[in-house]
């Protein structure tokens, strides 16, 4: 027997996904964090993130502030990169940076033997710009931004720490959430790229 197959328009397909997630939703969420959580659940499926997702205070009123403010966008993946809506960050000022295929980055990561997700995070670190970063792949990269926050030589205007993985990758998330810097994490091992890019894009919706 054959299933039955609507033929509907992407925008359509958008709003009933949404429409079953709202109906699937089985606690009260603060309705400044629910777009996020729901498009966090559109791109994934998993309504884990109702609970795994973690907010520091008053953090997406400073992220909408930063982004409306010009800030731009590190990631630690070309493809959180090409995720992100570019157009709507543009629309402030905003650009998005990966430096993973960077040949300084490699030469610098083997040299020092260290991963290129930690040089990258130096790298940006750099940029004298008002920063945002979405870290989706790599826990060495979350590592290595607590460092130079505490080493008092960077300040980032917030962290999406979503990595997904199995060593260091629980450990670097909680290291985040004790940085005093504004935070979005995923704690446990569940992220990814697809993750962190879907968070940028939700606050940019917000504004």
């Amino acid at each position: 027997m054959k299933v039955p197959i609507e033929i509907l328009s992407p925008g359509e397909i958008e709003r009933r996904s949404f429409e079953l997630i709202e109906a699937e939703l089985t606690k009260e969420l603060d309705p400044l964090q629910k777009p996020i959580i729901k498009r966090v659940i559109h791109t994934t499926a998993d309504f884990d993130y109702v609970d795994n997702l973690s907010f520091s205070g008053g953090v997406i009123e400073k992220a909408l502030k930063a982004l409306e403010a010009g800030a731009c966008i590190v990631t630690d993946t070309n493809m959180a990169k090409a995720g992100i809506n570019k157009t709507s960050l543009s629309r402030f000022g905003g650009d998005v940076y990966c430096f993973m295929a960077d040949e300084d980055v490699a030469d610098t990561a083997k040299e020092r033997g260290i991963t290129r997700a930690a040089v990258c995070m130096e790298k940006a670190a750099k940029l004298n710009k008002p920063l945002i970063f979405a870290i989706g792949n790599a826990p060495t990269a979350l590592i290595r931004l607590y460092e130079l926050i505490q080493s008092e030589k960077f300040i980032p205007e917030l962290i999406i720490g979503v990595p997904v993985g199995f060593v260091n990758v629980v450990e670097a998330k909680e290291l985040i959430m004790e940085a005093g810097i504004p935070y979005i994490v995923a704690r446990g091992r569940k992220g990814g790229s697809n993750v962190a890019a879907c968070i940028c894009n939700a606050l940019l919706y917000m504004i």
